[in-house]
């Protein structure tokens, strides 16, 4: 698709933008190149004949999806000082500004 000095001037008036006379032409190719790599995506196989892409060998296979939680490297209670009944114990924000 081409794009010409007439589109790239009534685009310009409808954004208010003000293009020099010089600069018409070469922001007219620019916007050609564009226009045409995006035209590109015409050429992109669609629909249920294509197989989705997937990373690496074929021969991987994906992990069935099970919901749970993962066991940890550490105990929980090492990533706090203090822990109980399945919370983090902090100190409140009021307790800390007397020391």
């Amino acid at each position: 698709m081409t794009i010409g000095r007439d589109e790239i001037l009534r685009v310009a008036k409808l954004a208010e933008l003000d293009v020099p006379a010089q600069d018409v032409e070469a922001l007219a190719a620019q916007i050609g190149r564009i226009v045409d790599y995006v035209a590109q995506l015409n050429d992109v196989p669609t629909g249920d004949a294509t197989e989705p892409f997937q990373a690496g060998p074929t021969a991987v296979t994906l992990r069935e999806d099970v919901p749970g939680s993962v066991p940890l490297a550490h105990a929980i209670a090492s990533f706090a000082p203090e822990f109980r009944d399945g919370l983090f114990l902090v100190p409140r924000l009021g307790a800390m500004e007397g020391e």
